[in-house]
């Protein structure tokens, strides 16, 4: 019999709570390249385009196993220019990675009205919310 472990909303809430909760004025960087196998995994050829920061704290309250993060101070000024195709969240110490995920214009974990980024341009994201799936 395969494993098939589901969550209840209420574990679904703690796992994110947990997880939202490493975030509280960290970075959210930005990079072009392929994204690397884990988030475990160093960052080697992959541009930095863009370091944002999360509020802290960084999320509101879990509901429904997912949390919409609170306000994300943009970049201003964007650090090269390329495409952007992931993200790393890290903590506030500006070193330990989080978690990962994809960048683009739809169905990605972060959607941007366009992923071509421009040294020196803004970057902005107006909402991002964080699942955690319950299957």
């Amino acid at each position: 019999m395969p494993l098939s472990p589901r969550l209840s909303n209420a574990a679904a809430n703690a796992a994110v709570n947990a997880i939202t909760d490493l975030l509280g004025n960290g970075y959210l960087l930005i990079y072009d390249g392929a994204q690397p196998a884990t988030t475990d995994t160093a960052i080697t050829s992959q541009v930095l385009l863009a370091e944002l920061r999360f509020a802290s704290p960084a999320f509101g309250a879990a509901s429904g196993g997912a949390a919409t993060a609170n306000a994300i101070t943009g970049e201003s000024s964007a650090n090269a220019t390329g495409t952007a195709t992931w993200f790393r969240a890290l903590k506030s110490d500006g070193t330990t990675a989080v978690f990962d995920g994809s960048v683009g214009v739809s169905s990605s974990n972060i959607n941007l009205s366009s992923t071509s980024i421009t040294a020196g341009d803004s970057v902005e994201i107006s909402s991002f919310t964080y699942t955690q799936s319950k299957t």
